[in-house]
């Protein structure tokens, strides 16, 4: 299994051939699924948070006018690590400790990443990218890899 997920593999590897190339910008919600070794990272203002060893993953939504194409930008970050951290899920995009292992998109209008956070649940990263709600924490950890 790769470790690591490449923009040039997105639409070949983790979609369907038949999908329309216009997919991405559709607004919708997503999941980045991400490896790592046991470590500590500093997440900007939240300090140093420890992250156990396995999976975590980071629910997100695509809701604005860019729409999915938020998540191209999520793997380029990951695959160059050029730009500087605008929201905590950069961090783990930049750290060379995290890989990410996969995305997966699904197209919506509705906001709903809010009920797949909870049906996702487990264990979670306290704090991890919630700055902009009161919801629960959209970065959740498996032991192993939760990508079926």
């Amino acid at each position: 299994m790769k470790e690591s997920l490449s923009a040039s593999q997105i639409q070949s590897e983790f979609f369907d051939a038949s999908a329309p190339s216009p997919f991405f910008s559709e607004k919708g919600l997503y999941c980045l699924i991400f490896k790592n070794p046991k470590c500590s990272l500093s997440v900007g203002k939240k300090g140093n948070l420890l992250f156990r060893s396995g999976f975590h993953i980071y629910v997100g939504s695509a809701l604005g006018s860019g729409g999915l194409k938020r998540v191209i930008r999520h793997i380029k970050l990951s695959e160059n690590k050029d730009k500087k951290p605008k929201w905590h899920v950069d961090f783990l995009h930049l750290s060379p400790v995290f890989s990410l292992n996969c995305a997966i998109c699904a197209p919506s209008s509705e906001k709903l990443e809010y009920i797949l956070a909870s049906k996702i649940g487990g264990g979670s990263v306290p704090g991890f990218g919630c700055t902009d709600c009161g919801c629960a924490f959209p970065l959740f950890y498996r032991f192993e890899n939760p990508r079926e």
